[in-house]
């Protein structure tokens, strides 16, 4: 979820020249929905959508990290990564998003004195969780 104490230092032969941004890509039937969808429930930024390829993307909260929405005629949802956001209050945010009506898959989970974790579901079904770090508390 989240680094705590000093940066990590990479080994010398994978330094590969990161540059701090990272792209999430998700299938869906319909970018312009999509696109909609995270923009009015979790507040990202279309940066831009390039119709000829079928492709948009949107800023996160998250400096440097973004969505990307791949248009496709029947997307595959559920087998990839679980872009997973930090919240400093996962009930205030959790209940947002229900009255919402966005669908989570059951209640938040807790591991004591770590991390709270809810997973919630796009218009297409791609999972996507919440976490609240419990150690900054």
């Amino acid at each position: 979820m989240s680094a705590t104490g000093p940066a990590r230092q990479m080994s010398p032969g994978t330094d590969l020249g990161f540059d701090g941004g990272l792209t999430l890509a998700c299938q869906c039937a319909d970018r312009k929905k999509a696109a909609e969808w995270y923009q009015r429930h979790l507040g990202f930024k279309l940066l831009y959508d390039v119709a000829e390829i079928g492709w948009c993307e949107l800023a996160t909260a998250v400096p440097g990290v973004n969505i990307g929405l791949s248009e496709v005629e029947n997307p595959r949802v559920g087998s990839g990564p679980v872009p997973t956001f930090g919240v400093r209050d996962i009930a205030s945010a959790r209940a947002k998003l229900e009255k919402q009506g966005v669908r989570f898959d059951g209640g938040t989970q807790e591991i004591p004195g770590m991390v709270k974790l809810a997973t919630f579901f796009d218009l297409d079904g791609n999972a996507l969780m919440l976490f609240q770090d419990l150690q900054k508390a």
